[in-house]
Parts: C-alpha cells; sequence; structure tokens
C-alpha cells in the first residue's frame, strides 16, 4: 500500500474452512477427542529456574494461538500458566548476579531463593514478573498457576495421596520405559520433602502410615519429622507423577511439549499412562514443538548455559504483531531461527506482504493461499474482541519498509519524532502534506520506528550504519573530477530535489550528472556516498537523496 493510502474498515474474510491453519486444526483436534464440552482448558508451564528464553515462549504462544482458534469456534476456553516455583533450585545459571550468594541457596525451592536483582521477593518472583509483564505486549494473558503456593496449602493432598497408595503401580510404569540399567532400585517413594527445619530436599522419606502421614528424615540436619499431608507445607510429588496428577486435577484437555519430553519413552509417555491408570484422566491432546535457534548461537537453547535471549530482546528489535508472527507462521514441529542480523529486514517485508494479502491490497496465488495468508495474519495480531476471539486492526496499517525506515531514523540522527513528522509531512521528492500516515495509524508507526531505531543501534552490521556529515564537514581524498561530479549533483538535483516525481527521474538525473562529469555512474555513486555519509557506500541514491530535506543536502554540500 502506498502512502496515500487511507484507513478503512477491514474485509471480510473469505476463509471457509476452520483447518486453514494449524492452530485450527488442533482445536478440531481437541474438540474431537475430548468431545463437546462447556469448556476446554488448555495448559502451558516452566520452572522459573532462570531466564525464561524465547524457546520457551514458543509454548507459550503456541497454546496462545489453539486457544483463539477454539474461541474463533465459539468454544469457551480456560487458558492456564503454571509456574513450576516448587522445584529445586538444583544449578546457578551463568548470568545471574551474585553467583556465590546463590550457590548457597542450591537444594532449596526456588520460592525460597532471595531475588539476586533485589527487585522482587524471591528468586522464581523476579522471572515470572518477567515474563508476565512482557505477556500483554503480544496479547497473550493466561491464568497464572503457583505450585508453591498449591503445594504449600495442601490443595494436592488427596493427589500425593493416591501416588502413595498406588506406589508400586507407578514404580512399574516409569520401569516399563527403562532399560535394565536404569529400572528403580531399592526403596522408592513417588513424593520427596523440602525440610521443615533447614529448607532443603536433602530428605529421605522413611514412611508412610497408609492414611494421611508420612515421615522423613533430612540428612542435612538431622530433623526427623511427621507430617500430616492435609497440613504439610513441605511434600512434593515427583515431576513425573506430578504432572500428570495436575493434568487430572485441572482438567486439562490440550498442552503441548517440546520434543525432548515428546521423545520415545519420555515424560509424556509415561505422564500419559500415569494419568489415565492412577489417576482416571485421559492425557491432554498434544503436540511436539521443536527448538528455536539465534543467529550464530547454533543448538537448543538453554537458560543454564548463561547469555541467553528471551522475549523482551525479541520485542525489542520486532513488533508485537511481527513477534506473533514468527510463530503463527511457523509450524510447531518445525526448527527455526530468530535473527537478528540482515534477515531482520527480510522478515519484515514478509510480513507485510501477508498484511497486503490479507487487506486485500495485494492478490494471492489462489483462494488457498488468501485464506492462509489472512489466517495467519489474524492470528499475528495481539489484539482480541471482547470473547478473546482473533479480530483484524480497526484500521489498515500504513506500511513503509523495514529498510527505508531504518534510513530515515539515521537520516534524523535517530530521532524518532523527527522522522514521524517527516513522513507524515509527506515524501520530499512530492507527495504534500497528508500524504503520510493518519492519526489513527501514528502508533502502529512509532512502534516500528521504536524497533528501527534499536535494530540500527545495537544489531546491524556496521557497512549498513551511516551519518550524514555536519554542514562545513568536507570529505578527504576527492579528485577534481569527483567534485565537479559532486557540485553538478548539488547543483542540478538536490537544488531541485522536490521537483522531482519519484526514484526514477531522480536516478536518471544522477546518471546525466555523472555523464557531464566524465565519471562512471559507480564513481559518482561513491563521491556522493563520501560527501554526504563519509563512506565509499549507502542507501540506494536516488531514493536517500529524496528522503534528506533540500535545505539540509545543500547545507552539506555547500562544503564542495
Amino acid at each position: 500500500m502506498d502512502a496515500t493510502t487511507q484507513p478503512q474498515v477491514p474485509p471480510v474474510s473469505r476463509r471457509t474452512d476452520r483447518a486453514a491453519h494449524w492452530a485450527d486444526e488442533t482445536a478440531d483436534k481437541v474438540i474431537r477427542e475430548k468431545g463437546e464440552k462447556a469448556l476446554y482448558t488448555c495448559a502451558s508451564g516452566i520452572t522459573p529456574s532462570g531466564t525464561v528464553h524465547i524457546g520457551n515462549f514458543r509454548e507459550i504462544i503456541s497454546v496462545d494461538l489453539v486457544v483463539r482458534a477454539l474461541r474463533d469456534q465459539g468454544r469457551r476456553t480456560r487458558f492456564i500458566y503454571s509456574w513450576d516455583d516448587y522445584d529445586v533450585f538444583r544449578k546457578v545459571p551463568a548470568n545471574m548476579p551474585g553467583q556465590e550468594e546463590l550457590e548457597r541457596r542450591l537444594r532449596f525451592p526456588i520460592t525460597m531463593v532471595p531475588d539476586p536483582w533485589g527487585r522482587d521477593e524471591s528468586y522464581a518472583r523476579h522471572h515470572e514478573v518477567d515474563v508476565e509483564t512482557a505477556l500483554p505486549e503480544v496479547g497473550i494473558f493466561p491464568e497464572y498457576l503457583y505450585q508453591a503456593d498449591n503445594y504449600r496449602s495442601s490443595r494436592y493432598a488427596a493427589g500425593i495421596r493416591r501416588a502413595l497408595e498406588h506406589r508400586e503401580e507407578l514404580k512399574n510404569i516409569l520401569d516399563t520405559f527403562r532399560d535394565e540399567d536404569h529400572k528403580i532400585q531399592g526403596d522408592w517413594w513417588p513424593i520427596s520433602a523440602f525440610c521443615g527445619g533447614c529448607g532443603r530436599d536433602e530428605t529421605a522419606i522413611e514412611g508412610w502410615d497408609g492414611q494421611w502421614e508420612v515421615r522423613y528424615r533430612c540428612a542435612s540436619c538431622g530433623q526427623t519429622a511427621a507430617v500430616d499431608l492435609r497440613q504439610a507445607k513441605e511434600i512434593k510429588l515427583g515431576w513425573r507423577v506430578d504432572w500428570p496428577m495436575r493434568w487430572a486435577y485441572e482438567g486439562v484437555d490440550f498442552e503441548p511439549a517440546g520434543k525432548d519430553h515428546h521423545s520415545q519413552g519420555g515424560s509424556f509417555d509415561t505422564s500419559r499412562r500415569v494419568c489415565k491408570e492412577v489417576y482416571g484422566w485421559d492425557a491432554p491432546v498434544t503436540f511436539r514443538y521443536d527448538f528455536i535457534g539465534i543467529k550464530g548461537t547454533p543448538g537448543k537453547m538453554s537458560s543454564s548455559r548463561g547469555a541467553v535471549i528471551d522475549l523482551r530482546d525479541v520485542l525489542r528489535v520486532y513488533t508485537p504483531e511481527v513477534t506473533r508472527y514468527l510463530f503463527a507462521g511457523t509450524r510447531p514441529n518445525t526448527e527455526f531461527t530468530i535473527s537478528f542480523d540482515l534477515d531482520v529486514i527480510k522478515i519484515y517485508e514478509d510480513y507485510d506482504r501477508t498484511e497486503r494479502i490479507a487487506w486485500g491490497d495485494e492478490a494471492a496465488k489462489d483462494e488457498a493461499a488468501y485464506r492462509r495468508e489472512r489466517r495467519i495474519y489474524e492470528l499475528s495480531q495481539p489484539g482480541v474482541d471482547g470473547e478473546g476471539r482473533t479480530a483484524m486492526p480497526v484500521v489498515k496499517p500504513w506500511q513503509i519498509p523495514f529498510r527505508h525506515l531504518c534510513n530515515l531514523i539515521q537520516i534524523a540522527d535517530g530521532d524518532i519524532d523527527r522522522t514521524a513528522a517527516a513522513l507524515r509531512a509527506g515524501p520530499a521528492g512530492g507527495g504534500g502534506p497528508g500524504a503520510g500516515p493518519s492519526e489513527e495509524q501514528l502508533p502502529g508507526l512509532l512502534s516500528r520506528c521504536r524497533r528501527a531505531k534499536y535494530w540500527v543501534e545495537e544489531c546491524a552490521p556496521e557497512e549498513f550504519r551511516f551519518r550524514l556529515r555536519p554542514p562545513g564537514e568536507r570529505a578527504a581524498g576527492l579528485s577534481e573530477q569527483e567534485l565537479a561530479g559532486v557540485r553538478l549533483l548539488r547543483d542540478r538535483v538536490a537544488a531541485r530535489i522536490e521537483t522531482y516525481d519519484g526514484d526514477k527521474s531522480r536516478a536518471e538525473a544522477i546518471y546525466q550528472c555523472a555523464t557531464d562529469a566524465g565519471l562512471e555512474g559507480k564513481e559518482l555513486f561513491r563521491a556522493a556516498y563520501q560527501a554526504l555519509i563519509g563512506k565509499d557506500q549507502g542507501p540506494r541514491l536516488a531514493s536517500f537523496l529524496g528522503s534528506v530535506s533540500r535545505d539540509r543536502l545543500l547545507a552539506i554540500l555547500a562544503a564542495y
């Protein structure tokens, strides 16, 4: 869409089938396998043992997309996100401050580890807050469950007792997926305890009375205790029993998992059996999602490996819509890479094309391609209606190519307000007032401007960056012939920049200046870039000159 495009009511979707997207396919599968229900529960969760990286976010947004697909069919849906903050703090991630203090807190529940930044009440809560404050930016609003609170309030007492009653059955299920060298040996219990005295989990279960009382001994401080599951705060189920117990407790209908959990004989296989055979609930519908790479960082990301990329990092470069697009436009079982290099420009171009197709400004290959692109675009929007269903923007966004916007930001010396004002006033080469974004389209433009500024200043390769010379600063080393070409460029093109009707006519004038100065086109280009930005190369010259005001061009070139 060009600069004259005005806001309009979005076109009615021509999507005629619900399987236009993998999220719709999954929603259909949930309904088919779980049957007609008054409420469908979709779940996700993680242990906040370190930075919740963008790979973890893939699970969150995958659930969100399925939740939206269910709601788009008119189904009431609950989206729960479990913080497993009653897990053991086993390892200090390399990217955390206060390493020595954190080391002293190993083997405590992570909810009892102090926040090394001093911002929140615990280490776990710090990481939870980081996620909970970022998710609304991308339109994700789950119901948060805090497992430390649930366990300490004895909410799972009946589920724990049921595991104890089925202790041998659980042992057999777990051993089914182990080879002989890794089968459970000796006295095994499906529970563990954080010591009520010292807080650590270096305890051994010593017995259960067959009702509600559990006895344990702490190897760290020597304390022995007998606790009632209905009041105890320190008893917890092991992971492969805890997960299916909570599926049954919450009535979970859908939950995806990473390919490590979905490996043959992995935690999902064992949990499926535990859920059905011990807790009497059919395991949720699921799918496997793959890992995410970061350009230049091969392999699976892990919050225990030090520096990681989280959602905030991605949102500094990509708008919320484009961030969602990265995931909505990729099937979950496909590995992909999030780039922070020049590929950023291509990703914005891809999103813009999808947007044009969705709004009917560019033709898709066929009806199926239209439905696919339209649906991806709908699911990429952070906003939803009052029922939580996908919603198109109220007005058509005003598009500007990300590459061009980055150039404009640099021309404006990084000033976003100047950039936006120049765009609203219309292009320097003509177009007039009103050719830019409307007031309603301005927030979207400013959002993209902030990402362009950050990317140029923090991520872009050096060859992409430039700074316009201040008036009076002259390039050294230009030949007399090159100086003559720059003067022609100044007097014939820069002085009349507002009279050209576009890049093509400006380009023709630039080449004529080169011919009249006895230069090859590329020789004049190099001289012009040196005169304007002190580099041998820069943005496409015809467009670049049209983006700088006449007065500023003449002030810089006056030195020649």
